[in-house]
C-alpha cells in the first residue's frame, strides 16, 4: 500500500524514458510511442526530438505531441464499471449516443481499459493509467476474461468442443480457453474464458456455429468482477486489486 502511494507522489520527481513518459500520459503503448518520436511528433521545451531512449523530468519538461501538451495526472485512477447494455464503450460520441462516460462522474480525465460491444454488460475497467492500460489491453500478456453467455437454442458437445479448439473467423482463428454449461439452462448458458478481446469475439464464434447470442455479460477481467455493483454504477478499485493488475502485467508471457 505505502509503495502505491510514494509511486504517485514521486513520480513527478524521476526522470523517465520519453516512450514510457507518453505511455503513462495516455499518448500510447511504448512501441507506438516510439514511432511518434522517430517521425518527429514529439517535442521537448519546443524542440523536436528523435532519439529513443531520451529522459524526460515529468515536474519540468514541457512535452507535446503534434502540438498538444502532454503530461502525467497527479492522482492515478482505477475504477471498474458494471456496464449497462444500449450504451458504447468510449469517452465521447459525435452522434451523441449514451457512452459509458455518462455513468461515471469525475473531475480527473480516465478512459476505458479495452471495449464492450454496445449490448455487451458487465466489468469495464477504465483508469488514467496510460502505461497500465496499455498493458492490459496487449496481447502479450493475455490477461483473462471470463463471459456469460445466453443463446437461442441448447449448445450441442461438438460445438462446445470446437470453441476450445478454435473457430476461424474473417480476422483469424478466435478460441476459448476454457467453456462451461451452466447447469440448469437447457445447455443454452455458458462460461466462455478468453485469453484475447478482438471486436465482438464471443458473439462471432457462437454465431460462426449457428447460434444467436441473446444476452452476453462480462463478469471478470484478470480476477476483477463486479460483484456487489448493480449495473450502471461503480466503485474505485481496492489497492489489492490494482497491484494484482500491476503484477499480472509484470510477469513474463
Amino acid at each position: 500500500m505505502a509503495q502505491l502511494e510514494r509511486e504517485d507522489s514521486n513520480i513527478h520527481q524521476n526522470a523517465l524514458r520519453l516512450n514510457k513518459f507518453l505511455a503513462m500520459a495516455g499518448v500510447g503503448s511504448r512501441r507506438k510511442n516510439d514511432e511518434l518520436i522517430l517521425s518527429g511528433a514529439v517535442k521537448i521545451n519546443g524542440h523536436t526530438v528523435q532519439q529513443l531512449g531520451i529522459q524526460v523530468n515529468p515536474s519540468k519538461d514541457h512535452v507535446t505531441v503534434k502540438g498538444k501538451h502532454v503530461f502525467l495526472v497527479e492522482r492515478s485512477i482505477y475504477i471498474v464499471l458494471n456496464k449497462p447494455k444500449d450504451c458504447i464503450t468510449t469517452v465521447s460520441d459525435e452522434k451523441g449516443r449514451t457512452t459509458v462516460m455518462d455513468y461515471v462522474h469525475l473531475k480527473e480525465r480516465i478512459f476505458p481499459i479495452g471495449r464492450l460491444d454496445r449490448n455487451t454488460t458487465g466489468v469495464l475497467l477504465l483508469t488514467n493509467d496510460g502505461d497500465l492500460a496499455n498493458k492490459l489491453m496487449h496481447p502479450r500478456f493475455a490477461m483473462e476474461k471470463v463471459y456469460r453467455v445466453t443463446v437461442d437454442k441448447p449448445v450441442v458437445d461438438v460445438h462446445i468442443g470446437m470453441l476450445k479448439k478454435g473457430v476461424k473467423l474473417e480476422d483469424g482463428i478466435g478460441k476459448a480457453k476454457a467453456v462451461e454449461l451452466i447447469h440448469g439452462s437447457g445447455r443454452m448458458k455458458l462460461h466462455v474464458v478468453l485469453h484475447e478481446g478482438r471486436n465482438r469475439e464471443v458473439r462471432r464464434m457462437f454465431e460462426r456455429l449457428g447460434y444467436n447470442v441473446k444476452h452476453l455479460e462480462r463478469i471478470s477481467f484478470s480476477g476483477i468482477t463486479q460483484s456487489g455493483l448493480p449495473r450502471g454504477r461503480w466503485r474505485h478499485l481496492t489497492r489489492r486489486e490494482v497491484v494484482h493488475l500491476r503484477q499480472m502485467t509484470e510477469r513474463i508471457p
